[in-house]
């Protein structure tokens, strides 16, 4: 399907708020000249506007309360192998039809795990396209907190390997991620809010009555709400100088509607949900509801006064969460489920309605708008993305027609004692043969840090500073070896390194050295090497091969990392660009002019998208068949062959 498309996945067990999310960005994208294909997996409500949009359904699937782990078919049945396999085939083959430029999945992978493997199927299929859509999840305000770490640990794992951003449908001023759910510094980078996604706002006054002055109940879609709609019968009965409307989910079966309906005193009307809710809200003289996310929302939008007895069947806690944080703010009162009943419900009434009408003004409802934005954003990086793939693509079959062989080195900084981070770089080097320099900080190394590489045969040893002390003045670029200390502390330091260094680690050490945040002091530079240094390695193209007499510039040029941002993975177009730019100079250059291309990693520092990013890449290059990884102890070596071929002429 050519133009831009967004492909978004939502199932709804219970309610219909997922859904209807999910349908007010779609329109939101609509709007904005974006083609939406909505592939919903719950049950069809038709109070859900999805105009604009085109409706992909799966076969439907509903739950019981808040057992999500038992999937019912329509009939009530529990879904079958055969019935889950359908529902992921339509799902992949509208994928395929749309390949879009963004996939959006709601929920998952933060919740939905029992259907983790149809979202899985199109995860992977996304990742299979050519180019690539950017993948973001979707998730409201609050989330309901992982009974178990080890969830937390599988949504992130998920994330890293599959998606470029998270659309947080909610305010960090108001309630942050954080207070439902577990967070790292990773998740946060990747975490962009969007404001509370909600378009109440566009239900036009019709001009009736209904709702006016009313005390109208509302408790979601499924049964869940039952407890407060038969609670609502008896409060009708104690408080009758009100008039009652109580709006029953279309989730709600027959027999219990009815059976609510017969029981309602004459001052209750009983009927089934209506779209104009909001409008109904606005007119009303207070609300009684669960604390769903589109509810809370609709009650902003109206300004209403709110009595909130949030669902918190099974250890749900999401609605007990914001419940408590809107009455924490003074805009709502608060029944906790288990403690309803009518004379509770009709005393709590009778008492807000004395008081004014709350105000809402602090709960921004904009985020439809402000996620489109983000959707037209990450889809713009992606699109950077496959061009900067495109353009290295050619430049490695350039130098495949040339017959040219790209030469790469890579070293990582900042190494001082084992640790998982260091054992997944390690790994990841060791499985595709790549050597590695690990630039170690002397007065930090430890001893087991050598005993655990002395196993690795492609596992050099620099020396990185001193310290890793930052000695610049306030405001200046931070440096261990600046302009602003006394070169001859600085020079013994160097010496000292090398020595404690070469102490730890015997044989692995090449006379490297790797100044801290890639800045030295020229007097420094001089008089590396009768401290017995080799070679130089900081950051750029060098300008020439000697930083001094003896002294053998080696450099790195490309850093996945973005430090003026906090750290996380800088803009992978630009990183590719920057790539491509280095093969070109390569390929304009005559074979072996330039140093090779260097790799510049921190492995303590890095997260799953920087690895992902990184594994990608360098796979990219062996599989291209031009790019060829070298140790620094062979360049060490190749100089000495130049140097000594040199003399003889």
């Amino acid at each position: 399907m050519s133009g831009r498309t967004t492909f978004i996945v939502v199932t709804h067990l219970l309610g219909v708020g997922h859904l209807a999310r999910m349908a007010a960005l779609g329109r939101a994208l609509v709007a904005e000249g974006w083609h939406v294909v909505l592939a919903s997996g719950g049950r069809p409500n038709p109070t859900i506007r999805i105009e604009g949009c085109d409706l992909v359904q799966l076969p439907p699937l509903h739950c019981v309360g808040a057992d999500f782990a038992t999937l019912l078919m329509p009939d009530g049945r529990p879904a079958d192998n055969a019935y889950l396999a359908r529902r992921t085939q339509i799902l992949v083959d509208a994928f395929d039809q749309a390949r879009p430029q963004v996939l959006v999945t709601e929920l998952f992978p933060f919740g939905r795990r029992t259907l983790a493997s149809e979202f899985e199927a199109v995860l992977q299929r996304a990742h299979a396209q050519q180019p690539r859509p950017a993948v973001l999840g979707s998730i409201r305000d609050v989330l309901n907190p992982p009974s178990k770490l080890e969830k937390a640990d599988s949504a992130l794992a998920r994330l890293t390997a599959y998606y470029d951003g998270v659309l947080f449908h909610g305010d960090s001023d108001v309630v942050p991620l954080s207070a439902s759910w577990p967070t790292t510094p990773a998740l946060i980078r990747r975490v962009k809010d969007t404001g509370y996604l909600h378009d109440g706002d566009r239900v036009s006054d019709d001009g009736g009555t209904d709702g006016r002055d009313e005390i109208v109940v509302s408790g979601g879609g499924s049964t869940a709400s039952l407890p407060l709609a038969r609670a609502t019968v008896v409060a009708a009965t104690k408080l009758p100088i009100h008039r009652w409307r109580l709006l029953v989910g279309q989730g709600v079966p027959e027999a219990d509607f009815t059976a609510l309906a017969a029981a309602a005193p004459p001052s209750l009307i009983v009927e089934r949900a209506r779209p104009d809710f909001p409008l109904l809200l606005r007119r009303a003289a207070l609300s009684i509801s669960q604390a769903g996310y589109n509810t809370v929302l609709d009650l902003a939008a109206a300004g209403s006064r709110a009595l909130l007895v949030p669902f918190a069947e099974g250890g749900e806690r999401e609605q007990t969460l914001r419940a408590a944080e809107l009455e924490r703010r003074g805009l709502a009162r608060v029944i906790p489920t288990v403690e309803i009943n009518g004379d509770r419900l009709a005393a709590a009434a009778a008492a807000l309605l004395e008081l004014p009408k709350p105000d809402w003004s602090g709960i921004a409802r904009d985020g439809a708008s402000h996620s489109a934005r983000l959707v037209e954003e990450f889809a713009g990086r992606a699109t950077a993305r496959a061009k900067g793939l495109d353009r290295l693509d050619g430049l490695l079959a350039r130098a495949r027609g040339m017959k040219r062989q790209i030469r790469f080195w890579w070293r990582d900084d900042d190494a001082v004692m084992p640790s998982p981070a260091l054992d997944r770089l390690l790994d990841r080097t060791g499985k595709r043969g790549i050597p590695l320099a690990l630039a170690t900080i002397p007065e930090h190394a430890t001893p087991e840090l050598a005993g655990h590489v002395e196993a690795f045969g492609q596992v050099d040893m620099l020396v990185h500073g001193w310290r890793h002390a930052n000695h610049a003045p306030a405001g200046e670029k931070k440096a261990e070896f600046g302009a602003h200390r006394r070169s001859d502390i600085m020079i013994t330091e160097a010496e000292n390194g090398l020595q404690r260094v070469q102490a730890l680690f015997g044989g692995k050490v090449l006379p490297v050295f790797v100044p801290p945040w890639n800045r030295v002091d020229p007097l420094v530079v001089n008089a590396l090497p009768g401290c017995g240094f080799r070679a130089l390695s900081t950051f750029q193209r060098r300008k020439v091969r000697y930083a001094a007499p003896g002294l053998l510039q080696l450099n790195t040029h490309l850093d996945p990392i973005a430090w003026r941002a906090g750290g996380g993975l800088a803009d992978e177009g630009a990183l590719l660009d920057r790539l491509a730019t280095l093969i070109d100079e390569e390929l304009e250059a005559g074979a072996g002019e330039l140093e090779p291309i260097g790799l510049l990693t921190h492995h303590l520092v890095h997260d799953g998208w920087i690895d992902r990013f990184l594994d990608e890449l360098v796979d990219r290059l062996l599989d291209s068949g031009v790019a060829q990884f070298v140790s620094a102890r062979d360049m060490l070596v190749e100089d000495d062959a130049d140097g000594r071929q040199a003399v003889r002429r």
